[in-house]
C-alpha cells in the first residue's frame, strides 16, 4: 500500500473497502473473494461502486425509514445486485490453486 496516495497495487482505498464490505456480507465466499483480489484488479470496480452504494445507504439509514428516504430503496437494490454480479464472478473463476 502506497501511504502516501491510500492505495493499494489493485486500486483505490474504496476498492479496497468495498472488498471488505463484500467478505463481511458474503462470508462463504470470503477466502475467494480474497485471493481474486489479490491475483487480479478485475474487480476493482465492482468493489468501489460497492463501497460507494454502501456508504450512502449507511447514511441514508440513520434514524430514518424507508419511508423518510425513498432512495433507500433503491440503494438496496444496487447493493443486491452488485453483489449478485461479485458472485457470479466468484463462481465463474475458478482459482485454480491446488489443494
Amino acid at each position: 500500500m502506497d501511504k502516501q496516495s491510500g492505495t493499494d497495487r489493485h486500486g483505490s482505498g474504496a476498492a479496497q473497502r468495498g472488498l471488505w464490505r463484500l467478505m463481511l456480507k458474503l462470508p462463504a465466499m470470503r477466502g475467494r473473494l480474497q485471493l481474486l483480489a489479490a491475483k487480479s484488479s478485475s474487480l476493482d470496480d465492482l468493489f468501489e461502486a460497492y463501497e460507494e452504494a454502501s456508504a450512502t445507504l449507511d447514511r441514508m439509514s440513520q434514524g430514518r425509514t424507508r419511508d423518510e428516504c425513498p432512495l433507500m430503496e433503491e440503494y438496496e437494490s444496487v447493493c443486491a445486485e452488485i453483489e449478485s454480479d461479485v458472485i457470479h464472478y466468484v463462481l465463474q473463476h475458478p482459482l485454480n490453486v491446488p489443494h
